[in-house]
């Protein structure tokens, strides 16, 4: 069957990162993955700034040639500390980091297991390991154990997952997957959503999950700098002999141009707001009061989470219908959309930040609670 044309949406007048205008309306904002807030933060924006005078727009070259400049190493240095391990690799952003980190490790494995709702970044990532292909259940530890035993004990298995699954927020079971993988299996997480967000030191799914420094050994940790780090770009984590597999074999990281000085400055200064802890907390209490207002209504989506990710499912076109113009009428954008994973007929999904004021995380908690509660 053919893939139906697909439109963009109308663009969005932002304001800052919780208000937007649509239709004329000022209206608080609720989508998106800006979950720290750190996109319009004024120190990340003056280092944007800053760096845009001193180096330019762009860097102009490959890394592998003459575009490697000093903030990047100086990144890579800052998230190799943020996320304890041996090193960090930079790529332009989130998917092509999966990529690069699966072109890496092409050769190493002959049987490639995937989430059946992983990412399109994971889908394509999958292509690019040079193994055969197979999905297993969504978030199911029983049936991946299945695909393995069938796989047989001469397999070079890669298991890939998200950590957070970007279109319901979700978590994948880590610590289960690693439990069930042979010795010589590894475990690739594109956590591009929870990284910065989910975790005590904001190291995302890995650490929430309790995965031990020993454990962390099987782990390729891929993150992207566009959610919760609020700039952009992407980076592949572990060991340093990793590093040197993708500078040496990944054609994404030795093809393309790398992120531009500026937005390298812009992104170490993120790395460094995100570090303190305070953004968390605030996103954390956030989370919890919408959670709240959710945990004992009638939607599914309301099971008790850390992820700031809340997804509304719409039981027909009617309750969309319904839901929608409720949210306008009481000042939130109605953030109804279609994303890989999610239902085909379309669904709310709400994001929450740390900047979102307890104003506005009190008008959704209410309006949300008396909907659903109904």
């Amino acid at each position: 069957m053919p893939t139906p044309p697909r439109e963009l949406p109308a663009p969005l007048r932002v304001l800052d990162r919780t208000w937007v205008v649509a239709g004329g309306q000022k209206l608080s904002y609720f989508c998106g993955c800006d979950y720290l807030g750190l996109s319009g933060h004024p120190e990340v924006l003056r280092a944007l700034s800053t760096a845009t005078m001193e180096y330019g727009a762009s860097i102009g070259a490959s890394r592998i040639t003459t575009g490697n400049h000093p903030l990047h190493l100086e990144l890579e240095a800052a998230l190799a500390q943020f996320f304890a391990v041996p090193a960090a690799t930079l790529l332009p952003n989130g998917y092509t980091a999966v990529l690069a980190a699966a072109q890496a490790l092409a050769g190493q494995f002959n049987v490639v297991f995937i989430d059946e709702k992983i990412h399109p970044a994971g889908r394509d990532g999958a292509a690019c390991a040079g193994a055969r292909v197979q999905m297993f259940r969504h978030r199911d530890p029983a049936d991946l154990a299945r695909h393995l035993r069938r796989a047989g004990k001469r397999a070079r298995p890669l298991v890939m997952a998200d950590g957070m699954f970007a279109f319901d927020g979700s978590l994948a079971p880590l610590a289960q997957y690693l439990a069930i993988l042979p010795a010589h299996g590894r475990l690739l997480v594109d956590d591009a959503q929870a990284a910065g967000v989910l975790g005590a030191q904001g190291r995302g799914t890995p650490e929430h999950a309790g995965i031990s420094p020993r454990q962390q050994a099987r782990l390729i940790h891929v993150i992207s700098l566009s959610k919760g780090f609020g700039t952009t770009g992407g980076a592949v984590l572990g060991s340093k002999a990793l590093r040197q597999a993708v500078i040496s074999r990944s054609r994404i990281f030795s093809g393309s141009t790398p992120l531009s000085a500026p937005l390298a400055a812009a992104a170490l200064t993120a790395v460094r707001l995100a570090g303190d802890g305070s953004l968390r907390q605030r996103l954390w209490a956030n989370v919890a009061r919408v959670r709240a207002a959710l945990a004992n209504s009638r939607q599914a989506a309301a099971a008790p989470s850390p992820s700031p990710v809340v997804a509304l499912l719409p039981r027909n076109a009617t309750d969309a219908a319904a839901l929608r113009d409720l949210l306008q009428m009481t000042g939130i954008y109605p953030g109804f959309i279609h994303y890989p994973g999610g239902p085909r007929s379309g669904y709310f999904r709400l994001a929450l930040s740390s900047e979102h004021s307890a104003q506005q995380i009190s008008a959704l908690a209410a309006v949300l609670g008396a909907y659903y509660q109904a």
